[in-house]
């Protein structure tokens, strides 16, 4: 078994050599690469040293079982609840690690497994401190939306299907960004919610508790595998919001939708986010994360030529064009420690009217 935590490039290619082309591919490079892929800023040499510097130990683990063939078994731990009496989180671990096993059916019909250890930031237990900054939303949009179909171009507009048929097990912002969004969600979201996940993946930075103090958790994203591997959920449905923006939801069934760093992926955004509130119960709040990373090949045109303040500004008006919303709020929750300066963290929230 090799730890991508240990891995290094110049095992790369004995890796690629013990497994089956495109099956795990995803899951050993991607730790490698993401960062290159996300933050043009930064040598490899310097996202290498930052690795090092907010490696985890290995504290403790859980196991998952995928299979190609077979739905993906889930064996999570069941020690995540708070004391009673003491801080929510404060007896969570700050990493859980699991093994993740592949089983391929080879030409002679003799099934081998291959696994890797991945490990989930469970966002306490860490040295960051967190706050929440009001940032205020001033642009004023027109009465007609004012984006011609070139601002939702992309430099890659093929299938994004392929582009997600490999699981990326990786998180795609750094440790204190995920930390300070388990937080907010803590702090934020109501004991007992019915909660939507959008273009989710194998993590959701959801705190430990949520699947025991909330009512129901679904999540829609593009890879099975990844939503399969995403222990936090109740049900998922994997699905392309990108060819089809209607979310497989009745009216009025959910309290809560998020989503994470993923609206600037979405090509039809308006559309998706009326059907958010279409989903939510009156009362109900849509909470969009946002950081300034991204897989430029596939983010629209427009993102990419914004800063962050920008960019919580064209949420702002997604959800104005989407109607039914109230009057929206923006927070900078950007977490703060050792080591930083962090990836930022953004939160725009929009209640249905």
């Amino acid at each position: 078994m090799q730890s991508y935590n240990n891995i290094g490039a110049p095992a790369v290619d004995t890796i690629l050599q013990m497994v089956q082309p495109g099956i795990i591919i995803s899951v050993v490079l991607m730790p490698l690469l993401t960062s290159g892929l996300m933050d043009t800023g930064s040598t490899w040499s310097q996202r290498m040293e930052s690795a090092k510097r907010h490696r985890p130990l290995l504290t403790r683990s859980s196991f998952l079982a995928a299979s190609l063939l077979l739905p993906v078994i889930i064996a999570a731990e069941d020690s995540c609840a708070a004391v009673s009496g003491a801080k929510i989180g404060i007896n969570n671990p700050r990493y859980i690690d699991s093994e993740l096993k592949m089983k391929i059916d080879g030409p002679d019909s003799n099934p081998r497994s291959r696994g890797i250890i991945v490990q989930r930031f469970t966002g306490d237990n860490t040295p960051f401190t967190f706050g929440k900054r009001d940032v205020q939303l001033m642009k004023e949009w027109p009465e007609a939306p004012p984006f011609r179909p070139d601002d939702f171009s992309r430099i890659d507009p093929t299938d994004d299907g392929l582009f997600y048929a490999v699981p990326r097990l990786v998180y795609h912002i750094d440790e204190p960004a995920v930390a300070s969004l388990t937080q907010y969600y803590r702090k934020n979201i109501t004991p007992g919610s019915e909660i939507l996940d959008i273009c989710a993946s194998w993590v959701s930075h959801y705190p430990l508790e949520f699947p025991k103090v909330m009512k129901r958790i679904s999540a829609t994203g593009m890879s099975w595998l990844e939503l399969k591997a995403n222990d936090q959920l109740t049900d998922f449905e994997a699905k392309n919001l990108n060819d089809d923006p209607k979310l497989p939801y009745d009216d009025n069934s959910f309290d809560v939708v998020t989503c994470v760093v993923s609206i600037d992926y979405i090509i039809n955004p308006i559309k998706v986010l009326k059907e958010c509130r279409r989903v939510l119960r009156p009362g109900g709040k849509v909470i969009i994360s946002q950081s300034n990373r991204c897989f430029q090949t596939k983010a629209v045109k427009m993102w990419l030529s914004m800063n962050d303040r920008q960019h919580l500004e064209l949420i702002d008006g997604y959800l104005q064009y989407a109607g039914g919303f109230k009057a929206r709020e923006a927070f900078d929750i950007t977490a703060a420690g050792p080591g930083q300066p962090f990836d930022p963290m953004f939160i725009v929230e929009a209640v249905k009217e």
